[in-house]
């Protein structure tokens, strides 16, 4: 118990300081040019900024959804040599769904850039 309390009263501590070093020597004056909205690159309440294709999200989407998939292979690759039984039934199917999730958005071109 002792660790943890002394680990976070060193942190604390730490954060209070840097808070404190932060007013400090950080800058005092403020820059007009700074303290305007910032909007993706562009200027705040420009009208002629157009939605961003569907395509673009399908393959965020996508790539984020096989990206945490594949997370979880790392571990079932770990244990396949111990996985028995129903535990290797559980990696198939796992695998199985992936696959054919894949094969799905393959087929129905979501890869395809235009």
């Amino acid at each position: 118990m002792l660790p943890i309390v002394l680990t976070f009263a060193v942190f604390g501590l730490l954060g209070v300081v840097l808070l404190f070093v932060n007013a400090l020597l950080g800058p005092k004056r403020t820059n007009p040019a700074k303290e305007t909205p910032f909007e993706c690159g562009s200027p705040p309440l420009q009208k002629d900024i157009g939605p961003f294709p569907i395509k673009f999200s399908l393959i965020a989407f996508l790539f984020l959804l096989f990206d945490v998939e594949a997370a979880f292979f790392f571990p079932l690759a770990l244990i396949v040599k111990e996985a028995k039984g129903p535990a290797l039934a559980a990696l198939v199917v796992f695998t199985a769904v992936i696959a054919a999730g894949f094969a799905y958005a393959w087929r129905k071109g979501a890869f395809e850039w235009e």
